[in-house]
């Protein structure tokens, strides 16, 4: 799976999208590797949002925001607190 982060404006998109913002959208993904997904896109530049952090009940995330305010969280269930 990919993501991939499209800067507004772009010709390429349909004119119906080309200027849209997002607001209030989240977009998750629960991934196998979330320190290796937080190391590659520190390594690419890519400003994380909300830093790497772990709720009461087992949750790990951290976030990105693309060019047109689209929320990107990552996160996995492996912290202490994580029900199995």
């Amino acid at each position: 799976m990919s993501v991939v982060f499209l800067r507004g404006g772009l010709p390429t998109l349909p004119d119906d999208q080309r200027d849209d913002h997002a607001s209030g959208f989240i977009l998750a993904f629960v991934v196998d590797d979330l320190a290796g997904e937080l190391a590659r896109l520190q390594a690419e530049d890519v400003p994380i949002t909300m830093p790497l952090a772990e709720e009461a009940w087992g949750e790990r995330a951290f976030q990105v925001r693309d060019p047109n305010g689209v929320i990107t969280q990552l996160a996995d269930w492996s912290g202490a607190g994580a029900h199995g």
